[in-house]
């Protein structure tokens, strides 16, 4: 399957495909300098795979986790292109989640101004949302994603056969970033997790998250209106996720329940429950409070959040920052 993200002269293909993979020379440009980015949590043969299909490629693995999302590592990225000796013609293939995706698009974005990247993203999170749309970034100062940039891939290339080896926590909170998807956006997908055993339907899941995600991009590539709904259970989510302990998506179940009406949350909780998603914010209250204060959808002393009453639909609000905390 084929989805086109139409953005113009930024316009790109996403293929879904089964053992795509296996055969990735025939999808990516790779006929000549390839910085093949990866962490140590990814099966190495993934990125060795991409190697083999270069002309002359250079991998790098960094550790696993949001720490490697640091200017540090970004650095290090751009030293290394420096002395292979890249140039515009060269490209970046991010092999991995969303932390690989970030950083080596980041990287892409920056070195030369600007060359080619390609994402390969091995996360179920990843493949639903954070693979497609062009953000970019690297953490500072403890606060998640403020130094980046928006740049568009030039071709995303899902294979969920490789979600196979996913630990099943990372799974379940792809999961998470799909049912937000549903509960915004489409409350016929949201039926289907809602009614479906757990994983039988996922490459329509995925496929049916991205199609959301790629209509969203089209219409707000950088985020100045509708691209914002995305946004829901992230910025209690992004609050919580700095106190450590849980990973990105089961941080995002936890930031949506309290933001939907008491019907949604009756249909969620059940959902949630049947990944293993975390139904209940153990956090510290101000601590995570703390953390919101430093939110990018913050305007002073507003914050904008989006909040969903019915299935399938949503309202963006823009609240007094001193009033989130009625939300937690």
């Amino acid at each position: 399957m084929k989805i086109t993200v139409n953005l113009d002269k930024n316009s790109y293909d996403i293929i879904i495909e089964r053992g795509a993979l296996a055969h990735i020379g025939d999808y990516l440009d790779l006929q000549r300098k390839v910085l093949v980015v990866t962490d140590s949590g990814v099966p190495q043969q993934y990125a060795a795979t991409v190697a083999a299909a270069s002309e002359s490629a250079f991998v790098v693995t960094v550790a696993q986790g949001e720490g490697s999302k640091s200017i540090a590592t970004w650095q290090m990225l751009l030293e290394t292109m420096v002395e292979a000796g890249f140039t515009r013609s060269d490209a970046v293939v991010a092999v991995g989640g969303g932390v690989v995706g970030d950083l080596a698009g980041f990287a892409a974005a920056s070195f030369m101004r600007g060359i080619d990247f390609y994402n390969i993203p091995t996360t179920l999170l990843s493949q639903v949302d954070s693979s497609v749309g062009g953000k970019t970034a690297v953490n500072l100062a403890g606060i998640k994603n403020i130094v980046g940039a928006f740049y568009q891939p030039k071709k995303v290339v899902i294979d969920s056969d490789v979600l196979a080896t996913l630990d099943p926590r990372q799974r379940a909170g792809g999961m998470a970033e799909a049912i937000k998807m549903a509960l915004c956006f489409d409350s016929s997908l949201f039926e289907q997790i809602e009614n479906s055993e757990p994983y039988e339907d996922i490459d329509s899941i995925i496929a049916a998250s991205i199609a959301i995600k790629a209509k969203v991009v089209e219409q707000d590539e950088k985020e100045a209106g509708l691209r914002r709904v995305l946004n829901f259970g992230h910025t209690l989510g992004h609050g919580i996720e700095a106190q450590g302990g849980l990973y990105h998506g089961e941080c995002v179940a936890l930031g949506m329940l309290p933001l939907c009406s008491q019907s949604v949350r009756n249909r969620l909780l059940p959902v949630l429950k049947k990944y293993g998603l975390p139904c209940e914010n153990t956090a510290d209250r101000e601590k995570v409070l703390s953390a919101v204060a430093h939110d990018k959808k913050r305007a002073g002393d507003t914050l904008r959040i989006v909040t969903v009453e019915q299935v399938g639909s949503y309202e963006i609000k823009e609240i007094a920052f001193e009033d989130f905390s009625n939300y937690i």
